[in-house]
C-alpha cells in the first residue's frame, strides 16, 4: 500500500491503531503525504477554518518547572510578569477580536491552577463576554476542580485547553512538578463537565518520531477535537533554549502525519508557526484546518488579516 491509498482508506472510514506498521508515515515522500493529508481534511472536515485568539490574562511566576516555558519561575527567562487583568482589558480584547471576524477566544492564566479571587475575576469576565460578545469562549487555566469546569461553563466557556504536551514516555524529561496522568485527568474532568477539550502539544523538545505518534494516538484515544501543534522556539533562558530547530520538511510531516491519525479533528497551528518561511501557508496544505492568531504567549504573533487572506486563497477558488 501507498501513502495515496492509505488516504483514500482514511476517507472511507478507515482509522489507523498503534498496532498498525506507521513507519509509512515516516519514510512516505513528503509532498505525497502531505497532499494525501490535505485530501483527508478536504473531505472529512471540508473548508471550515477555525481562527482563534489569546489573551495572557495573567503572566510570569509559575511555579511548574516546564523546561519549554518562558514562564516559568524556574527559567530565567526575560518575560514580563504580572497579575490577573482587569476585567475590561480582557473585554476589550475580546470586542476586538469579535469584530475581526475570529471565531473563538481564550483567556490563559499561567500557574498551576487558577484560585480564589483570580478565579473568580475570570468567571465574571467570561460571563460578560459571553453577554456582550458574538464569540465562542475558551478558558486554560491549569489544573481546576469539577466544580470551577462547571462555573466556566455555565459562565459561557465551551472548550477548555490542557496540553499533554508530548508522549507519556517523554513528559517526565519534559516537566516533574505534575504528571503525564495529572494532565489526562485534568481533561477527562472537564469533559465530564460538559466542556470541549482542546489539547495537544510542543513539537522539537528531543522527542523522536515514535513519541510523535504516540501522542497522536493519545488525543485520539481521548476523542480531542482540537489539537494545537505547537513548534519550539527555543527561548533564552530555558533549559531548551539551544535545541536545534525543526526544518520545514519536519513540521510539514507532523501536521501531516496528525491529520492521518486524527482525521476528524481541527489541526490547529499554534505557537512557532512563524518559524515556516511561509508563516503557516504550507501547513494548511497539509492537514491543518485551524490556527491560533493575533498575538501569542510569549512568540511574536501572526496577524489576523494576513491569516484570514491566506485562508482565503486556500479555499475560495
Amino acid at each position: 500500500m501507498n501513502i495515496s491509498e492509505l488516504a483514500d482508506e482514511i476517507i472511507n472510514g478507515r482509522r489507523l491503531s498503534r498496532n498498525d506498521d506507521l513507519k509509512i508515515l515516516i519514510n512516505a515522500d513528503i509532498h505525497e503525504l502531505c497532499h494525501g493529508a490535505d485530501k483527508i481534511r478536504s473531505a472529512l472536515c471540508g473548508n471550515d477554518f477555525d481562527l482563534c485568539s489569546i489573551i495572557n490574562g495573567k503572566s510570569g511566576r509559575c511555579s511548574e518547572n516546564c523546561r519549554f516555558c518562558a514562564q516559568s519561575a524556574h527559567n530565567r527567562t526575560e518575560i514580563t510578569s504580572y497579575d490577573f487583568l482587569s476585567e475590561d482589558e480582557i473585554l476589550n480584547q475580546c470586542r476586538y477580536n469579535a469584530r475581526k471576524g475570529v471565531r473563538r477566544f481564550a483567556v490563559v492564566t499561567a500557574g498551576r491552577s487558577l484560585n480564589g479571587d483570580d478565579f473568580k475575576k475570570a468567571v465574571s469576565a467570561f460571563r460578560n463576554m459571553n453577554r456582550q460578545c458574538d464569540i465562542k469562549l475558551c478558558a486554560s487555566m491549569g489544573f481546576l476542580e469539577s466544580w470551577q469546569f462547571s462555573e466556566l461553563k455555565s459562565a459561557g466557556v465551551s472548550r477548555y485547553h490542557c496540553n499533554i504536551e508530548t508522549s507519556r514516555r517523554m513528559f517526565p524529561e519534559i516537566c516533574t512538578t505534575h504528571t503525564y496522568d495529572e494532565k489526562i485527568e485534568c481533561i477527562k474532568r472537564a469533559k465530564k463537565c460538559g466542556l470541549a477539550v482542546c489539547s495537544g502539544g510542543i513539537m522539537g523538545m528531543g522527542e523522536t518520531w515514535e513519541d510523535r505518534i504516540d501522542m497522536a494516538f493519545s488525543l485520539a484515544e481521548l476523542e480531542i477535537d482540537s489539537v494545537p501543534l505547537n513548534i519550539l522556539n527555543p527561548i533564552k533562558g530555558t533549559p531548551l533554549e539551544n535545541s536545534e530547530k525543526l526544518t520545514d520538511d519536519d513540521i510539514l510531516r507532523i501536521v501531516a502525519v496528525f491529520r492521518y491519525i486524527l482525521p476528524d479533528s481541527y489541526i490547529r497551528l499554534a505557537g512557532g508557526r512563524g518559524l515556516l518561511a511561509d508563516k503557516g501557508k504550507s501547513a494548511f496544505q497539509s492537514g491543518a484546518n485551524a490556527a491560533i492568531t493575533g498575538d501569542m504567549l510569549t512568540t511574536s504573533g501572526i496577524s489576523i488579516d494576513n491569516d484570514k487572506e491566506i485562508i482565503k486563497s486556500l479555499y475560495t477558488k
